[in-house]
């Protein structure tokens, strides 16, 4: 286990200054991307331009969102609203929707635009990827579909992913007061943690249900290194997870859940406290980092500590400050002329033998949704925030 005692924190001067060129990086990026959007991962550290169709997409104008908060700023207003009309094309048009990250879509870019502004078009929008998501659900499981067509026996699973879509479900559930929205949340977080979280608390990335009965088969993974391993970002999205839901059900044992996922993915860390991709890798492995789970989990930190008591609370903030401080040292941009991203050493999908995927891909690049987590764990850490999940 690492000693936390041994790390510093990070000051004040060093958040305010990793802010202000995080904002700074996103303003520069407007003319760039703002009728476009970022691409999944960077080429080159640099990311290009693609269309709305990716599932990574709503995690730029969640940048775009936080800017605004950050500096009041209309100009990350103007840009956040024009990618609003963008979103609701896409979820109106049904483009690329057809799997379960509506959340992910949908959250940052179209529930944070409605909560700041007031925008009845990001409501629109967000309420109809709402109503898409439920689409994937199964009875026969209790569960949301992650991939593929609908009803198809081979996809018959659910992902650890999937967890951070659910805030989608709980907002919707709020809006609309309409229970069954959040009623599927609920039994998809508690399908999940019964069959996707391990004894020791480490994760699944995926989980296979048989399609007639609805009984479990079995847990692969898909972007870790192996079956029995646990891929660092799908555990990172298993502490985020659990704690959204965990603030919007208060159930006790989510919050049990949570501290053995947290406490596993604590114990893999390497001196850096910036995890290999996957946990199963330890010091001179050679393996890359991926900074985007430091990202997502300091973030599912400060969630749980806004919702936990006071000594629990405090404990929570400090190891977020530690690993916020050490992915600043060890992963942050620092000069846009080496990139026109956040953080750097993120990883996309990783090729080895016992996965699912054929070739590396942004491997030692920007991620989208590492930069978006970054920037929310310095917007958490700056003071109180309302949270778009």
């Amino acid at each position: 286990m690492i000693d936390f005692n041994k790390y510093p924190e990070l000051g004040v001067s060093e958040l305010q200054e990793a802010m202000n060129f995080a904002v700074m990086q996103v303003r520069n990026n407007l003319p760039d991307f703002t009728y476009e959007l970022q691409a999944d991962t960077s080429e080159g550290q640099f990311y290009p331009n693609v269309e709305n169709v990716e599932w990574t997409n709503g995690f730029w104008p969640g940048e775009v969102w936080l800017a605004y908060e950050r500096t009041g700023d209309p100009i990350f207003m103007y840009a956040g609203l024009i990618m609003v009309q963008s979103f609701l094309e896409r979820i109106e048009n049904k483009v690329e929707v057809d799997h379960h990250d509506m959340g992910f879509l949908y959250t940052p870019s179209c529930v944070a635009a409605y909560q700041l502004t007031g925008d009845e078009d990001a409501r629109t929008a967000a309420l109809l990827a709402a109503d898409q998501l439920i689409t994937r659900w199964k009875d026969k499981g209790q569960f949301l579909q992650a991939w593929g067509p609908n009803n198809s026996p081979d996809h018959h699973r659910l992902i650890i992913d999937c967890l951070l879509n659910l805030g989608l479900l709980y907002w919707a559930a709020e809006e609309t007061g309409d229970e069954y929205y959040s009623e599927i949340a609920h039994q998809h977080i508690d399908t999940t943690l019964r069959y996707a979280i391990r004894e020791d608390g480490s994760a699944y990335h995926t989980f296979f249900f048989d399609p007639q009965t609805g009984e479990p088969v079995k847990g692969v993974t898909h972007q870790g290194y192996k079956d029995d391993s646990s891929w660092a970002r799908g555990q990172a999205w298993a502490v985020y997870g659990i704690a959204i839901s965990y603030r919007y059900t208060a159930n006790e044992e989510y919050k049990e859940t949570f501290k053995k996922v947290l406490n596993y993915y604590l114990d893999k860390l390497p001196a850096n406290l910036v995890p290999y991709w996957d946990l199963d890798f330890s010091e001179g492995s050679g393996e890359p980092w991926d900074s985007s789970a430091s990202a997502i989990v300091i973030c599912g930190l400060l969630e749980m500590a806004d919702v936990s008591e006071e000594e629990e609370s405090r404990e929570y903030w400090q190891i977020a400050s530690k690993l916020a401080k050490a992915l600043i040292d060890t992963c942050a941009v620092k000069d846009a002329e080496t990139s026109n991203g956040l953080l750097l050493h993120g990883v996309y999908a990783k090729h080895s033998p016992y996965n699912g995927i054929k070739a590396d891909n942004g491997v030692d690049e920007c991620v989208s949704w590492g930069d978006y987590f970054y920037l929310e764990a310095l917007t958490r850490l700056s003071g109180n925030w309302s949270p778009y999940w």
